[in-house]
């Protein structure tokens, strides 16, 4: 039987023109989503990847019972005291998402079992299997309590477009108070209270960029515009303090800052500016009872710790307590009536460092110590943490192989009692699992890290499969995470490794520096310098070669295989923004504007412009045998329009001179998802299995390990 054809697209004449440069780009018409001809391919196109990958049926399922076996279904998470209740999470077999649940304190030092089938007095406070309903996709993007705790605030997206809908109700009767507001952005806070909510709405580039009073129970039209951010570049959050004693108002670009706080025992009142914007100096603030904690930059690029008096509206009146130490990266300060808690990076690892509270000390705090970790690599941060009157603090530990761990640690002894660790079924030993770290020299000499993952037993004989995945972008640094459907790869012998290259913040400031803007192809180099150290150390053979990236990590992907498609047996790219440099220069799309701090401004700056379109993935496909593709998207995608990855494959299958039989192009397209891909953890499981199960192939890695 012959092999199914692959759709062919229109060809819509359009030429782009700036700085002197002509690009025809016949495919520029699919930025209209709603063009029918758009959403017939993209139904044509998943028609297409099904026919090329029937012959995986039984390995997606099996990949699908091998994740769910590992499942605990029905579990519940490490109960968390707030006012007068336990505050925990429920998944219970066979529904799709948690339900949020509490249940009475009768005394603070006997928590919930959290391995109950049952918690005495239990009562729900959002059920996401209801208010899912018989929606394909579900999330939430607000969940507050009032400070008496009898009202719950919640907001819901059905679309996956980012925009939610909000309901308030009384907890323990259900009553519904208020649904009049639609079309919200991300996060919501009520007043102390409860008489008020603050939300935010986005502008048509889909910025958060106006903050919104409004009177629970009262119209809509009624609402009172607090904040609104006429700088594009500027995006806003509002939250709570941990005291519940402030409502904080966070305005940020990609390299400034700016708080506004309001008592939340006025919430008709003026908003106060901690300290007004600087460009180029981001700070975030932590009220801590009589005074302000700011983690700030204006002296260090790798941030600094200072204090401020509680009604500081200068950052003349912050007063140094610790410096940022060579090879350290300050992130952020969270306040507990004992001691002060920092988050921090170190060594490229994440740590926690407490400083108790010591008022006769000049600094304000006594001798500091680190939350202590047994593993060499690992990921350790704050848990839920809502009270300022703990004496333990909740502390979340894991590493690629070891299982995310909850523990609470005394703020006093530093003593660290395990609280859970994520169960895993289906007979899994940590110990059938090595990690290591290692590193890559780049062209310019950066030895760049690089995390290997592999099942014991695997042996660096330039013989495995192995796949290479890596971000790069936003300072976001890709820190260990533990992975039930991870040990599927792991058990076929696939080698997993993770680049930390530049551009991520794994090192500090300068990581983050040394891979954007005019410097961003030093992202793409270092990618490829760690594949070759996997193959010149042996650990993956040269012909079994994967790369997997999303979103940024998408474009890494587009960029990193033009630039070396012949080291790669397949690629995966995940809502990938692979026509970067087309997506920059239109400012009406969303994030654009605010994307120019990290990427540049290629309608105004000529090099910028040369520099993208160097390595814009899109423009830059090649005649040459390239790996097999997968790119996923979501129709609904805000982010990543599904433009930009169907765009992307219809120009590879054009020009590639690779066998397609053997090394197929395929695009999906969840047809009711956004960014992140399907909701829902079994739907969520499904499609990581359809994913794999095309990468496992690829490599020749379908077959389970002896042992």
């Amino acid at each position: 039987m012959p092999s199914p054809t692959p759709p062919t697209a229109d060809r819509r004449p359009h030429v782009r023109e700036h700085h002197g440069d002509r690009f025809e780009d016949p495919y520029f018409w699919m930025k209209d989503l709603q063009d029918p001809a758009l959403l017939a391919h993209l139904e044509a196109e998943n028609a297409y990847a099904e026919a090329r990958t029937e012959h995986l049926g039984a390995l997606r399922r099996t990949l699908f019972e091998e994740i769910r076996g590992r499942v605990k279904e029905t579990d519940l998470s490490v109960p968390v005291a707030s006012g007068p209740w336990w505050y925990f999470s429920r998944t219970v077999e066979g529904r799709q998402y948690a339900s949020q649940v509490r249940a009475p304190l009768t005394d603070p030092a006997v928590r919930p079992d959290p391995e109950a089938d049952t918690v005495p007095g239990e009562q729900v406070v959002v059920d996401g299997n209801v208010e899912a309903g018989d929606h394909e996709f579900f999330s939430m993007g607000a969940l507050t309590v009032s400070h008496d705790h009898r009202v719950v605030a919640f907001s819901v997206d059905t679309a996956g477009d980012e925009r939610f809908d909000l309901t308030v109700r009384v907890v323990a009767t259900g009553e519904v108070l208020d649904t009049a507001l639609t079309g919200i952005g991300y996060g919501a806070e009520l007043s102390r209270d409860g008489s008020f909510v603050f939300y935010t709405r986005v502008d048509d580039a889909w910025r958060p960029f106006q903050l919104w009073r409004h009177r629970v129970g009262g119209d809509a039209a009624d609402d009172v515009l607090v904040h609104q951010e006429d700088d594009e570049r500027f995006w806003m959050g509002v939250s709570s303090s941990r005291d519940e004693r402030w409502l904080v108002l966070g305005l940020g670009s990609k390299t400034t800052s700016e708080v506004h706080l309001l008592d939340a025992d006025d919430p008709e009142g003026e908003w106060r500016v901690v300290a007004p914007r600087r460009d180029g100096v981001e700070y975030d603030v932590e009220p801590a009872g009589d005074r302000l904690l700011v983690v700030h930059n204006t002296d260090t690029p790798d941030a600094d710790l200072a204090w401020a008096p509680l009604d500081a509206t200068s950052h003349e009146q912050w007063v140094p307590m610790l410096r940022s130490a060579e090879g350290e990266r300050f992130v952020a300060v969270d306040a507990f009536d004992t001691a002060t808690v920092l988050s921090l990076r170190s060594g490229g690892l994440t740590a926690l460092r407490v400083l108790p509270r010591d008022p006769e000390q000049e600094s304000g705090h006594g001798p500091a110590w680190d939350v202590a970790v047994d593993q060499p690599v690992h990921s350790i941060g704050l848990g839920d943490n809502p009270e300022p009157d703990q004496r333990a603090i909740q502390v979340v530990l894991e590493s690629w192989t070891t299982p995310r761990s909850v523990l609470d640690v005394d703020l006093t002894t530093g003593e660290r009692t395990l609280l859970k660790q994520q169960p895993v079924l289906g007979g899994f030993d940590p110990a059938h699992y090595a990690e290591t770290r290692e590193w890559a020299p780049a062209p310019d000499g950066t030895l760049v890290p690089v995390s290997v993952v592999h099942r014991v037993g695997v042996e660096p004989d330039g013989t495995n499969p192995g796949i290479v995945t890596a971000y790069g972008s936003y300072e976001i640094s890709s820190d260990p995470y533990f992975s039930v459907a991870r040990l599927s790869l792991l058990d076929r012998g696939v080698v997993f490794a993770v680049a930390h290259v530049r551009g991520g913040g794994e090192m500090g400031r300068r990581w983050y520096d040394d891979g954007k803007l005019l410097a961003k192809p030093n992202t793409f180099t270092d990618t490829l310098a760690a594949v070759d150290h996997l193959v010149a150390t042996g650990w993956v053979a040269p012909d079994r070669m994967g790369l997997e990236g999303g979103s940024a990590g998408g474009l890494l992907v587009g960029a990193v295989l033009n630039l070396g498609p012949e080291r790669f047996r397949v690629a995966h790219a995940a809502v990938p923004f692979v026509d970067a440099l087309t997506t920059i220069l239109q400012p009406d799309l969303p994030l654009t504007v605010g994307e120019w701090e990290e990427w540049g401004n290629p309608l105004a700056d000529p090099q910028t412009y040369a520099t993208m379109k160097a390595y814009a993935p899109y423009e830059n496909v090649r005649a040459a045998d390239y790996p097999a593709v997968l790119a996923t998207s979501s129709l609904h995608d805000t982010r990543v329009y599904v433009t930009e990855p169907a765009k992307w494959v219809t120009r590879l299958r054009e020009v590639v001179t690779s066998d397609p039989e053997t090394r197929p192009v395929l695009l999906r397209t969840e047809m009711s998802a956004g960014h992140g891909g399907r909701s829902g953890r079994y739907a969520a499981w499904e499609q990581i299995a359809w994913e794999w199960a095309f990468v496992l192939d690829q490599l020749g890695a379908t077959e389970l390990l002896d042992g």
